[in-house]
């Protein structure tokens, strides 16, 4: 079972990672991500404002992938899928509007380009 999981992650796992991730210093140095996130965050509070069903159906689309498509959809948009989590709970409507904002403006702030 050792040697199972040993080549698994060493054939499948490492080179999947290495992947995702090698681009990243420059895609997020140079602000790509930054657009790419505030224009989530933006569909999503168009979506809030006009149609909140549609937020609903996003996430029905997510959970219905195959797993390992979701795991990777969760790594690369933790935040936007959170604030998705978020706004389905049924928490008062201040707490997830504060929440959510919370994780926008985070998740932006990380994402502002910084001098090397």
């Amino acid at each position: 079972m050792n040697t199972i999981i040993t080549t698994l992650v060493d054939g499948v796992l490492i080179p999947l990672v290495n992947a995702i991730t090698s681009p990243l210093p420059f895609i997020a140095s140079s602000g790509i991500l930054l657009l790419v996130f505030g224009a989530l965050w933006v569909a999503f509070a168009v979506a809030l404002v006009r149609e909140p069903a549609r937020i609903e159906t996003a996430w029905r689309r997510v959970r219905s992938m195959p797993l390992v498509l979701q795991a990777l959809a969760w790594l690369l948009f933790l935040p936007v899928l959170a604030g998705v989590y978020v706004w389905r709970t049924s928490w008062p409507r201040v707490a997830r509007l504060t929440l959510v904002g919370s994780l926008a403006g985070w998740n932006l702030l990380m994402f502002l380009p910084r001098p090397a």
